[in-house]
């Protein structure tokens, strides 16, 4: 695709990468054949092709609209279309530049501005999280059936203490899960022990900054990574082997560190190494021996792929085959490349087009009637889990304790 990007801005570097990414795309349009919002809304201007001409004319000097600020956050940034692209077009980095021009060019009204600050405020943080859950469970009781499932009940766990091992590793503790669901994270340090591996969450570090990064808010997501290098870093000297993370939605954003202060003289670097180190859940697990974890249970689990494992890290099918080696059998999931609508923040920002993704979503999970479905995502798991009886759980919980699922 010809641009005429400015030569000013093509002197930078945010010009030189959405100058590069436009010209990747040869508008066949293959990518709106697996674009969720495309296909709910039939809209070009809703698929990647769309807003890709949308984005490329306000680079070109085209004045920012609130219709384009709309039809850009309608996208779910599930990047399925990268992964169907033919011509390896990198879609999620023209959308951010993207969306980061338009938040300084069309201010969002007053109430719209507070609603994203809320957000970022109250979800950014465990410690603001954990109380107005702890008083969400306090009512659940007496809530009707349909309004129960939206709030995660507390799973309580036996105390845990982890072995001396010589191979450590680095939990990303994260926001939303430790509120939500600590279970997930106990589940994996009991896991990693099994596999003479101390895995260690580390005071001081914290949300990711994904959540901020989606809402256009580069600052303080900017500021999130350099808080977790300054916590990781001691340890990180010492010899510790990876950055883990439990949560898909998590860990590209820890991968794109070394892009997000690839402009900061204290923090490049470092950045750049902790990118380098940076591992999912599965991509551990694939590499290490799983032998004497089989449970060997035969259990029929319908396991939902995350966008940001089977598309923004591309590591589809890692898990699937982790889980069917340790006795469990997978069902088809039809369309398994179609986000659930969490997203993120997405859920709470677009319920509409969020609810209709994730009916559709449990629709194919539960069409050849698993026992359970598992997933690898806080925020998918939390989405699944409102709209169905069945239970959901985190993957790791099916190799860790397989009795208690």
């Amino acid at each position: 695709m010809q641009t005429r990007l400015s030569a000013e801005l093509l002197a930078t570097p945010l010009g030189k990468t959405a100058n590069q990414v436009i010209r990747s795309c040869v508008h066949c349009g293959f990518c709106n054949a697996t674009c969720p919002t495309y296909q709910l809304l039939g809209d070009e201007l809703d698929g990647p092709r769309g807003r890709i001409y949308q984005i490329k004319q306000v680079l070109e000097g085209g004045p920012a609209t609130r219709s384009l600020q709309q039809h850009l956050d309608r996208c779910l940034t599930c990047r399925a279309c990268e992964t169907t692209c033919p011509s390896g077009v990198e879609y999620h980095k023209l959308l951010d530049i993207g969306r980061e021009l338009v938040e300084q060019q069309v201010p969002r009204p007053p109430v719209k501005r507070l609603q994203r600050r809320l957000i970022q405020f109250v979800f950014s943080e465990t410690a603001r999280i954990k109380p107005l859950l702890s008083l969400a469970r306090l009512v659940r009781p007496l809530l009707p059936h349909t309004l129960k499932k939206y709030i995660p009940p507390l799973r309580r766990l036996p105390s845990f203490q982890p072995g001396k091992h010589r191979r450590r590793m680095l939990l990303l503790d994260g926001c939303v899960q430790p509120a939500a669901a600590p279970h997930i994270n106990n589940f994996a340090i009991r896991l990693f022990d099994r596999l003479g591996i101390k895995l260690d969450t580390v005071s001081g570090s914290g949300c990711c900054g994904a959540l901020h990064f989606h809402l256009g808010d580069t600052q303080r997501a900017r500021q999130s990574a350099r808080r977790n290098i300054d916590a990781w870093w001691p340890a990180i000297e010492q010899g510790a082997e990876a950055v883990v993370s439990t949560a898909t939605g998590c860990t590209p954003m820890l991968k794109d560190y070394a892009t997000l202060l690839a402009s900061d003289p204290v923090y490049a670097q470092r950045a750049r190494r902790l990118a380098d180190m940076t591992r999912d859940l599965g991509e551990v697990l694939r590499d290490e021996n799983l032998d004497n974890l089989k449970p060997a249970k035969g259990r029929r689990i319908a396991f939902h792929s995350p966008c940001s494992l089977q598309h923004a890290q591309q590591l589809d099918g890692v898990v699937e085959d982790i889980l069917t080696r340790a006795g469990y059998i997978l069902t088809p999931v039809r369309d398994k490349h179609l986000c659930c609508g969490s997203a993120g923040t997405y859920s709470i920002l677009q319920p509409a087009l969020s609810k209709q993704l994730a009916r559709n979503k449990l629709d194919a999970l539960q069409e050849k009637h698993p026992e359970i479905i598992a997933t690898a995502n806080i925020g998918c798991l939390l989405q699944l889990q409102s709209g169905t009886d069945i239970e959901v759980v985190h993957w790791v919980e099916l190799l860790s304790d397989p009795a208690s699922v």
